[in-house]
């Protein structure tokens, strides 16, 4: 049967209301696990989940006529024949459903495309056996983990966002029994203080309480409550000064629900929160960096769960981190109707106290607003390590037995994300030596994974050319402790003791892929794609994408992240920056050599190759070992979430292959390609809406769309004249030689090749002249 004849019975058998039924289930399965209903909550299914919605899909299909008239490209039997031999497969527990969640989205997406949908069943039943797994895929790699940071040239559109926020924050545990005794029992004088506060409460003619809070309004609406909130917040401010208890820190209660709040990518508003102004009022602008305590209000009791009033003050929780550079973790708290929960974000996640009625509990109301009133920094989540002392801040590494004092000069990035590596960069330098600027890795780290800092000091020791030089690395000490999550930030709470713990579940990691051979890419390059899927949105910032075990750890719930540094004697910035195309081409050439030196001296693949790892000062060099691994070993160090930014992955990354640095390679392609479209300048970038999706896709469709980009020389060079900006349209020619060598017969590399490096680098030289 020909590819014309096959169009032809698809487009005269179509699927119309077939799936109809499938819809509904998938619809029906997001309302029990409470998340939205759209293609890529397919991340949040268990096993059993996809099961029971993945057999009423394909009977829906093996009931369509054309089923039995599609003939299989061997000749021998119909794709009918081989959809039943797959829902009998779909009962066993070695199928594996990975490789079918991209034909499962197909037939979610608002107008389902009939020909796409049958080429996926195709590729799914060639040869009656799915791809086969690759070996040690379990040991070498790390689940897809898309984070908020990671987005790249991006107009972080809420609707965007959310649904990645949710994956980042995964497992939300609330109902915390000791969260009180964790987080507001270390303040002095507080218990004491809100029993005397709230006595005053039910004081007098016409007590503020009396079995319930007087103007509580009944319908609990927004606005109403709002103003309610205010008001009885300055009351116990009143009593507290009225009593001569514990003075205030300089805070007050600020509500403006209609009015954005600066400083974000995209326009963001916060219903209510605690500020840093004392005088801060209505009419007042406030930014992110005001913010202390981020609340959340829903006139509905209804919405206290992880799809509502949760991912809204977790929205506000984010911009708060990526706002303030010293916070190490963020308290905030949701109302709905009457219902009160405190939270706690950090860089595992996010959890919650019990939830308590504020109208039937009035004490521990009062003691969580005069908590919130009368935290000190540390108490609110602030770096204590970071201080500031005659308007300069500063922070105290012990480096060969002696105390340096390192003064912040600038910020140089700020990961834009909850939980996470979280990395942050300052440019600082040794008091009294400010003409040798050092820059300073803040970071919250797996403990199971190797130290950064170890890894810069074996290359700087071996002399590893066009790599970050190392300083010094250190764990971040408080209260004379290792600084982490677990143990020091939430004090040892259990979330197994939670109220919607469920042994033995752990939520799916987002963009999870099974690592797959060589062999199996056919399977990628035989689908079928629309002229408007070959091209498509990028991302921005940092990290996005990860890499190491297939499926979720055993014990990921009792996961802990520690607190790291690491000093670098070079101080560069991207790449991007660079003032011409020639010295942008320069600049990767020097990087480039710094990854062939890392491998060949240290023997070490760097894996993390993307546009703000590329920095330049005279010369290119490279930053961020995070993920890097030596090549000898034999299972990936540290478990959860090794992260990288999706945009400039190879393909074969995307689809789970076990890293080669080769995938590195075709990285620095990727990173040249999207500073081509993103600046029309030197720094000055701009968001492409067509590439801006790319921040979005699923791993899976995002390698497809890089692979039809590639496939022809005519298409990627239309895609080149079409979005190349005027300051690298010089470029076009450079990338076209560079598309040759990175996917020889147009399509990925299938062997190793260190010749690669040569190519590469003659190519970038030759373009110089």
């Amino acid at each position: 049967m020909t590819e014309e004849e096959r169009s032809r019975l698809i487009e005269q058998h179509p699927i119309g209301r077939g799936l109809d039924a499938f819809r509904a289930s998938f619809t029906a399965t997001c309302e029990k696990l409470e998340v939205e209903s759209r293609p890529d909550a397919l991340a949040w299914f268990e096993r059993k989940d996809l099961e029971n919605i993945t057999i009423p899909f394909l009977f829906a299909l093996l009931s369509c006529e054309v089923s039995d008239l599609l003939l299989l490209k061997t000749g021998r039997g119909t794709l009918r024949d081989k959809l039943k031999k797959i829902i009998s497969a779909t009962t066993t527990d070695e199928f594996d459903f990975d490789h079918i969640k991209p034909l499962l989205r197909l037939g979610l997406v608002d107008e389902p495309d009939d020909t796409l949908i049958w080429h996926h069943v195709y590729d799914l039943v060639i040869d009656s056996t799915p791809p086969p797994r690759s070996i040690a895929s379990s040991l070498l790699q790390t689940p897809w983990l898309h984070n908020t940071s990671s987005f790249a040239n991006s107009s972080e559109y809420r609707k965007d966002v959310d649904r990645y926020l949710m994956m980042e924050l995964g497992p939300t545990y609330v109902g915390l029994c000791r969260f009180y005794e964790v987080f507001f029992e270390r303040i002095d004088g507080l218990e004491n203080a809100a029993e005397a506060v709230f006595k005053k409460c039910m004081e007098g003619a016409e007590p503020l309480f009396n079995e319930a809070w007087s103007g509580w309004p009944r319908t609990a609406s927004q606005d109403e409550v709002l103003s309610w909130f205010a008001d009885i917040s300055n009351k116990f401010t009143e009593f507290a000064d009225e009593s001569r208890l514990k003075p205030l820190n300089q805070r007050r209660l600020l509500a403006q629900p209609n009015k954005p709040i600066h400083g974000s990518t995209g326009e963001r508003k916060l219903d209510v929160g605690f500020v840093d102004d004392p005088e801060a009022g209505k009419t007042s602008r406030c930014r992110w960096e005001h913010i202390l305590v981020p609340g959340e209000l829903k006139s509905n009791p209804s919405a206290d769960r992880a799809s509502k009033a949760w991912l809204d003050l977790g929205t506000y929780a984010r911009e708060v981190l990526a706002a303030q550079d010293n916070r190490r973790f963020i308290l905030g708290f949701t109302i709905c109707g009457s219902l009160m929960r405190i939270w706690e974000f950090d860089r595992l996640g996010a959890i919650a106290s019990e939830q308590f009625d504020i109208n039937k509990d009035g004490l521990q109301f009062v003691t969580t607003i005069l908590g919130f009133l009368w935290m000190n920094d540390e108490e609110l989540g602030f770096d204590p390590t970071i201080k500031t002392k005659d308007g300069k801040r500063f922070f105290e590494i012990n480096r060969k037995n002696s105390t340096e004092r390192l003064i912040i000069d600038e910020v140089m990035q700020r990961a834009r994300c909850i939980a996470g590596r979280a990395t942050t960069c300052w440019k600082v330098h040794r008091e009294g030596c400010p003409e040798e600027p050092l820059v300073v890795k803040d970071s919250w780290q797996y403990p199971e994974r190797d130290e950064e800092g170890q890894l810069l000091l074996e290359a700087t020791e071996k002399n590893v050319v066009n790599v970050a030089q190392y300083y010094h690395h250190e764990t971040v000490q408080i209260c004379g402790k290792d600084d982490d999550v677990r143990n020091n930030i939430r004090g040892g709470l259990d979330v197994t003791r939670a109220t919607n713990y469920r042994p033995g579940r752990s939520k799916p990691l987002p963009m999870m892929t099974s690592a797959t051979s060589r062999q199996g890419r056919s399977s990628v390059t035989s689908q079928k794609r629309t002229s408007s899927q070959i091209g498509a949105p990028l991302p921005y910032n940092k990290r996005s994408c990860s890499v190491s075990p297939m499926k979720p750890p055993v014990g990921d719930d009792l996961s802990n992240r520690v607190h790291r540094r690491v000093v670098l004697r070079d101080y560069g910035i991207p790449i991007y920056w660079a003032s011409t195309p020639s010295i942008l081409l320069s600049r990767i050439g020097d990087c480039l050599q710094g990854h062939q030196s890392l491998l060949e001296v240290i023997d070490v693949v760097h894996r993390d190759i993307s546009i703000n790892n590329l920095l330049m000062n005279s010369k290119g060099f490279l930053i961020d070992l995070d993920l890097a691994i030596k090549t000898h070993r034999l299972a990936a160090s540290g478990a959860k979430g090794k992260t990288g930014t999706r945009a400039f992955m190879s393909i074969g990354a995307l689809l789970g292959e076990e890293h080669s640095f080769m995938h590195d390679l075709e990285s620095f392609f990727w990173v040249l390609f999207w500073t081509c479209i993103h600046y029309v300048g030197p720094g000055n970038g701009r968001v492409v809406k067509k590439f801006d999706y790319w921040n979005y896709a699923d791993t899976e469709e995002l390698a497809t769309l890089k692979l039809g980009m590639i496939s022809t020389e005519s298409l990627f060079a239309k895609t080149m004249t079409d979005y190349f900006t005027p300051h690298y349209k010089v470029l076009i020619p450079v990338m076209k030689l560079l598309r040759q060598v990175v996917f020889p017969k147009d399509r990925p590399w299938q062997q190793d090749n260190m010749k690669l490096y040569s190519q590469m680098q003659e190519i970038l030289q030759n373009s110089l002249v």
